[in-house]
């Protein structure tokens, strides 16, 4: 048995996190009855460094969660990994086409607006760098 503080260690994680993970349910130690302190078990090492790992691949808590469970219930976690990082992928792919997207905007406002002059907001403008853009779209 072992405390938080030497889990933390021993998995090279902050107390906080694993503070943080026995608040949200992933980590369920046991309590000492002589002074009332979290307990954790050995195991507990291996699923912390197994939700490490899943947050270093973009899980969710909630997603780890969910693995989790299934391995307690006795199923295999790997068919909800694989359903899981699959749909991530494709998430990922459309958020890079998005970033790729406004990328270009971005470059192409820069290069405008470094033909422009600075001005002062005057009432009707504020940035007029910005409110060009906002321009070009109205009449896009």
């Amino acid at each position: 048995m072992i405390t938080a503080n030497i889990l933390a260690k021993k998995s090279n994680v902050s107390l906080f996190t694993v503070r943080h993970y026995t608040r949200i349910g992933l980590l369920k130690p046991s309590r000492n009855t002589s002074n009332g302190y979290k307990i954790y078990q050995p195991s507990d090492t291996t699923r912390l460094r197994l939700i490490v790992a899943a947050k270093a691949l973009g899980f969710t808590l909630h997603e780890i969660a969910e693995i989790l469970d299934e391995a307690v219930r006795g199923n295999s976690p790997c068919p909800l990994v694989r359903e899981i990082i699959e749909r991530r992928i494709e998430e990922n792919r459309r958020k890079i086409e998005e970033l790729k997207k406004l990328q270009k905007k971005m470059e192409n406002a820069l290069k405008d607006w470094k033909q422009m002059d600075n001005s002062m907001p005057n009432g009707d403008s504020v940035c007029h760098l910005i409110e060009s853009v906002a321009e070009v779209a109205k009449t896009a």
